[in-house]
């Protein structure tokens, strides 16, 4: 005979009580010695908690581009997304090129003469659905090239860093003073005329027997300067990045210099921030045989918002040889790996490194000499080459979770952009499902009073959506449609905050 549900749930529930009861009789623990022992973690815990204290609920960028401070401008992000968008329009005129020249998935089902057939193209503006379900391929590679072009139009850099490092070199004090003080007014400029990235910063040289003084000196200049032009005020993000970090000291040094500073200047406590550059062997395990990235975080104390990995030096203290170092070298994959498990719930961004084959046609015309046809065909293989081996670069550092990188030519933004959407758009309706399910069982354990462990895959899930928010892979329309979440709730950034308003 088989009893209906609710009889079998109060009889179970008559079971558990008892169970409960005789339990209660046979222990021998008293509530006081328990609290006793678990008093015991408590402090454990709380530092434990301050350590990893979770992922950053901010938008990260997902590069940071790179230029000489002897070269930086007011408006450098401006001319440097007209010629990223020059170089897709030459290049890449429609979605089909773009999809062929990067690799873009399925990218071999989707015709070079299809972008030219009008009745498809109206189709693909007024209901791309429809062509999404008969042609996914091309309705995919026209999605990512109509995204790629609007944040060319919108937002070409997100990040931007104004190097006296490598993009540098080593000039004499008189040149690097005055090129500090010129790019201090320029950025101080660019805060006034609006025309900054959303994040920016300078990367100054490294804390070294031989280039400590100049790096200190760069940095006050730079600083001073900036702020007597803003009236006391740092841009939004402003961050400063040490190069070539193998020693805590050198970090504990750059807080030091920090505090001193903000006393001095009168800058609010901790409003400078640092990134450290993991390009050495000894960043990564230091002389005792320790990983040493936690030793350098916590010399920052607080301070540090970001890792970048630096590939060719790294390599190049690895003893390899110049013409294997490249982004997808095993030892590459090492030390990403040793940075994501050391850093991994401190806060703390990472970043991989930049792809050095650049998109730079070999041939340009002459004023009165028009390229041939065979320079322009050349041109155009040497462009695509260099935008497959980045795509590829890219998509390989999103997939070992690194999202952001760095780009190195205005050329190489809108594959940076058509790499990075792709990504997200390919695994939509996977991660859509996921967390849709996930938040559904999650809500139901939580009503019933039951403990739910995963919140950590649900918070995955959710910073997938986040980032492809932050970056123009998906609108926020599309991200509450396919989540089934509230805008709130996705901006909130919160697994554990969406269960409890859930719950309420």
């Amino acid at each position: 005979m088989r009893w209906p549900w609710y009889y079998n749930a109060h009889l179970f529930s008559g079971v558990e009580q008892k169970i409960e009861t005789e339990n209660a009789m046979k222990t021998s623990l008293t509530s006081e010695s328990i609290q006793a022992i678990t008093a015991h973690l408590q402090p454990a815990q709380q530092a434990f908690a301050a350590r990893y204290p979770g992922d950053s609920s901010q938008r990260q960028p997902i590069h940071v581009v790179y230029g000489g401070a002897h070269l930086f401008k007011f408006d450098t992000a401006v001319r440097l997304g007209k010629m990223a968008l020059a170089s897709l329009e030459e290049y890449a005129p429609d979605f089909a090129h773009l999809a062929h020249a990067a690799g873009l998935p399925h990218a071999e089902e989707v015709p070079n003469s299809i972008a030219h057939n009008a009745d498809l193209m109206a189709l693909l503006k007024d209901a791309p659905e429809t062509i999404k379900a008969k042609y996914p391929a091309t309705w995919f590679a026209w999605t990512v090239y109509e995204r790629v072009k609007e944040k060319l139009h919108r937002e070409p850099i997100e990040d931007y860093r104004i190097d006296f490092e490598d993009g540098y070199g080593y000039r004499s004090d008189a040149q690097e003073d005055s090129h500090a003080i010129a790019a201090a007014i320029e950025l101080a400029k660019g805060m006034q005329a609006n025309t900054l990235p959303p994040f920016i910063g300078i990367r100054i040289k490294p804390f070294t027997a031989e280039a400590q003084a100049r790096a200190i000196r760069t940095f006050d200049l730079f600083v001073s300067t900036l702020l007597e032009q803003t009236g006391g005020q740092l841009p939004p993000n402003f961050v400063v990045m040490l190069p070539k970090v193998s020693l805590p000291e050198q970090v504990a040094a750059l807080v030091e210099l920090f505090e001193l500073f903000e006393q001095q200047t009168g800058l609010t406590s901790g409003s400078l921030k640092m990134e450290m550059m993991i390009e050495t062997t000894q960043a990564i395990i230091n002389e005792r045989g320790e990983i040493n990235l936690p030793h350098l975080l916590a010399a920052a104390r607080g301070r540090c918002i970001s890792a970048h990995f630096g590939a060719y030096d790294y390599t190049a203290s690895c003893n390899v040889t110049a013409t294997h170092q490249h982004m997808l070298h095993p030892a590459c994959d090492f030390a990403r790996n040793i940075m994501q498990v050391a850093l991994a719930g401190t806060g703390v961004w990472l970043s991989d490194g930049a792809t050095n084959v650049m998109p730079i046609p070999p041939h340009r015309a002459l004023e009165g000499h028009a390229l041939t046809e065979e320079q322009l065909a050349e041109n155009q293989t040497v462009v695509h080459r260099a935008w497959r081996v980045h795509y590829d670069h890219i998509q390989h550092s999103l997939i070992n979770a690194f999202y952001q990188g760095w780009d190195l030519h205005p050329a190489q933004l809108p594959v940076r952009y058509a790499a990075v959407y792709a990504f997200f758009l390919e695994g939509l309706d996977t991660a859509a499902a996921r967390l849709r399910n996930f938040v559904a069982k999650a809500a139901q354990a939580t009503r019933v009073g039951e403990m739910f462990d995963d919140a950590a895959t649900g918070q995955g899930l959710l910073n997938y959506f986040l980032r492809a928010m932050n970056c123009g892979a998906l609108t926020e329309q599309e991200a509450t449609e396919f989540t089934g979440l509230s805008l709130e709730e996705l901006r909130a950034g919160s697994f554990a905050k969406i269960l409890q308003n859930r719950q309420t």
